[in-house]
């Protein structure tokens, strides 16, 4: 029974994900370790340093914090009973992967395209994007909803999987408890993604700060982004899409953006749906002239963005299903 527990934990995480949707209070993971980002950056924006080594002061000391807590709160909770570990860690896989949520925020784009309310979906959109909403007309909104489904599919979902995934492996292969490896993996994961979000921005005031964040964020997403491709493909072929669509598209598209990464999953879903993606978009400083992916296609249709996510859903499931057997054949 206890070879079984990191998929046990995997497959439990993942379905209360599912069910529940991601946990909306002040002390959730990830919004503390926001929180532990923001005090650092303060601290060290404060400090007669070169900025660039600031950054990677700053990724590596919220690193060491987020890993040390959680090894104290598991470490607490084993002294307690096992049992409260193993719910314990749970809890943390839940906590650090994102896939109802990603459904749920585009379903008020939907309700509002539905009843011809631009307005009303252009702030709904707004709540995903980072992108001026303003002058999106129906066709942009949806393609925005569906860019963002497909980009954050990898970022909040499947890498998260990969490196608890990883982190397992590698606590089997050095003899330590392969649950905390994984979580631990999953936890840098998360730290190198919120600051991404938070300070990798390429301004002027955090371009030098937020590099290592960037960086670290571009790192580990790299094989996961890749890797959605296999396993988007195996899920077109049980969604009534075009998988060998998507393959020819994400081949020639996925590296048009600045991003490594971003647009391997964005080109794949644009083949998928025969939809085009991506083009020209208007930030709060400016039109960015962004390459189409899928330029052949026309713009996407509003019941595209529920093909998209049943796409994403199917293909979760197959994710869970693939890295719980290769936890298995490892153990």
């Amino acid at each position: 029974m206890e070879d079984y527990i990191p998929v046990i934990i995997l497959i439990s995480g993942f379905l209360f994900d599912l069910i529940l949707g991601d946990p909306n209070y002040r002390y959730h993971p990830v919004r503390i370790i926001g929180r532990l980002i923001e005090l650092l950056h303060y601290f060290f924006k404060g400090r007669s340093l070169n900025m660039r080594f600031s950054g990677v002061l700053l990724a590596l000391v919220t690193i060491l914090i987020s890993v040390s807590v959680y090894s104290i709160i598991i470490m607490l909770f084993n002294m307690a009973h096992p049992t409260l570990t193993i719910l314990m860690n749970i809890y943390f896989v839940y906590s650090l992967i994102a896939l109802k949520d990603l459904f749920k925020h585009s379903l008020p784009v939907t309700e509002a395209l539905k009843n011809n309310d631009l307005i009303k979906a252009r702030e709904s959109v707004a709540m995903i994007v980072g992108r001026d909403v303003n002058s999106l007309d129906e066709k942009g909104v949806i393609r925005a909803a569906i860019e963002t489904l497909a980009e954050n599919f990898v970022d909040g979902f499947l890498s998260p999987v990969f490196w608890y995934c990883i982190g397992c492996i590698i606590g089997i292969l050095i003899d330590i408890d392969p649950v905390f490896s994984g979580v631990i993996f999953l936890i840098i994961f998360k730290v190198a993604s919120t600051l991404d979000s938070m300070v990798g921005h390429k301004t002027e005031e955090l371009i030098e700060i937020g590099w290592a964040g960037a960086r670290l964020d571009d790192l580990m997403n790299f094989i996961p982004a890749r890797l959605s491709l296999i396993m988007l493909f195996f899920g077109t072929l049980f969604s009534a899409l075009h998988p060998l669509s998507g393959l020819k598209i994400s081949f020639r598209d996925r590296l048009k953006h600045d991003s490594p990464n971003s647009a391997h999953s964005e080109s794949f879903v644009a083949g998928a749906i025969r939809s085009r993606l991506g083009g020209p978009v208007r930030y709060s400083e400016g039109l960015k002239e962004k390459p189409w992916l899928g330029a052949e296609f026309p713009d996407p249709e509003l019941m595209d963005i529920n093909r998209v996510i049943r796409l994403l859903r199917i293909t979760a499931l197959l994710i869970v299903a693939l890295f719980s057997s290769v936890i298995l054949i490892v153990i």
